[in-house]
């Protein structure tokens, strides 16, 4: 089942009292430390380092936007399947651009987008395949030890170091930059549940390949 966004969106990253530490915790973790922000301060953030993760031919007929977790089973069910065939038929022969938005239900996802990230975007939807397809494997339990060296595992795949990776996650300024990012882009298309699209300026729900195809086309004859 889609999971409603939070309202206040940076609670998830702390704990009671505090920033949350790997490093106070789990011994021999890198450190994250994030410090809350509320929806009203957020504008206050400098997100103009987020890079927007995007494929596809910039001037394509057809925009894409779709807002997903890396946590969310849903969003792995699309990215597993409907994904691969829109790439195939839409993106990859120019018809559509897509962008991939990140949206942080939890600690978990908002780590493995910063793990995605690691590898500038060369290297981000390969890392966002390996995410989605071994969501189940990499979340486990939802130790922070666990899920942080599922995180390595998966980018060292993809060729990244662990101190690359270690870098890479204990960047809370680029943490904080990318939640507050996520929650301009959230409330500006009025997303509350994911996975969530929106196709050339209009919000839809998750849909089959069927239905993305017939919504695509419809845009590009007329």
């Amino acid at each position: 089942m889609a999971r409603l966004l939070l309202s206040a969106v940076f609670a998830f990253v702390l704990v009671a009292g505090g920033a949350y530490l790997w490093n106070s915790q789990h011994s021999g973790l890198p450190e994250v430390s994030l410090n809350p922000v509320s929806a009203a301060d957020a504008q206050e953030v400098d997100t103009s380092g987020v890079v927007e993760m995007a494929l596809g031919a910039e001037d394509a007929p057809v925009t894409v936007i779709e807002y997903a977790s890396f946590t969310c089973p849903h969003c792995a069910t699309f990215h597993n399947s409907v994904f691969k065939d829109l790439k195939e038929n839409y993106i990859d022969t120019g018809k559509v651009r897509f962008v991939y938005r990140e949206v942080y239900f939890d600690r978990l996802g908002l780590w493995a987008g910063m793990t995605a990230r690691c590898g500038g975007p060369d290297r981000y939807f390969g890392i966002t395949d390996l995410l989605f397809e071994q969501q189940s494997e990499w979340v486990g339990s939802g130790n922070p030890g666990e899920v942080a060296e599922n995180l390595r595992r998966i980018g060292r795949v993809a060729g990244l170091s662990d101190e690359e990776l270690d870098a890479c996650l204990q960047d809370a300024e680029k943490a904080q930059a990318l939640v507050a990012a996520y929650q301009e882009n959230a409330e500006a298309d009025d997303i509350s549940s994911t996975p969530s699209f929106v196709i050339n300026g209009e919000k839809y729900s998750n849909m089959n390949y069927r239905d993305f195809a017939a919504v695509i086309d419809g845009l590009i004859d007329n």
